[in-house]
């Protein structure tokens, strides 16, 4: 598994269609994520620490786990099938691992607040991650265990998203940070 981050939340301006941006740790790689408007919030207001007035339902998924006497250890989007994305939240309850399956969107919103790590599975960012111009795959740090190669990236499979990307008015973007560990 790759650990990566919430690069930021993109926004198309022809259709107003948003896409998160997971970047890979230590690499210039990422890996898009096509959201909704209200998905897009609910990773969007955590990440810039915008006080709410009660608790949104992804404050509320983290609260129900720990009165349940679960912990939230990571999230995992670890599938991608027929151009849709899948996670995993991993749960320790006692000593007992739980997995519970999530829409990616949901997971990251979940990772944000319990500022718990976010992984890809190798197979999901070998087959959609994506390097952009001007960026070196090679900028990577050297630490023990990483990958020291990448796989080529099948550039027909990623066709929609570069094509979604592409028109993404980059200039009126704010970008998020890494969530903490």
């Amino acid at each position: 598994m790759i650990e990566v981050f919430v690069e930021s939340i993109r926004v198309n301006m022809a259709n107003y269609k948003r896409v998160v941006m997971l970047k890979e740790k230590g690499s210039s790689r990422y890996l898009p994520i096509w959201i909704g408007h209200f998905e897009a919030d609910a990773i969007a207001i955590p990440m810039q620490k915008v006080p709410v007035s009660r608790p949104l339902t992804h404050d509320l998924l983290r609260e129900t786990i720990k009165t349940l006497g679960a912990v939230l250890e990571k999230v995992v989007i670890n599938d991608l099938a027929d151009e849709t994305f899948f996670a995993k939240l991993i749960l320790d309850k006692a000593g007992e691992a739980l997995e519970v399956d999530a829409r990616p969107s949901d997971a990251i919103a979940l990772a944000i607040r319990a500022e718990v790590p976010i992984f890809v599975e190798d197979k999901v960012i070998d087959t959609a991650g994506m390097v952009f111009d001007g960026e070196e795959e090679g900028e990577k740090e050297d630490k023990p265990g990483e990958r020291e190669e990448s796989v080529p990236i099948d550039e027909e499979k990623l066709s929609v998203f570069r094509q979604f990307i592409n028109t993404l008015d980059i200039d009126d973007l704010e970008k998020g940070g890494e969530s903490k560990q």
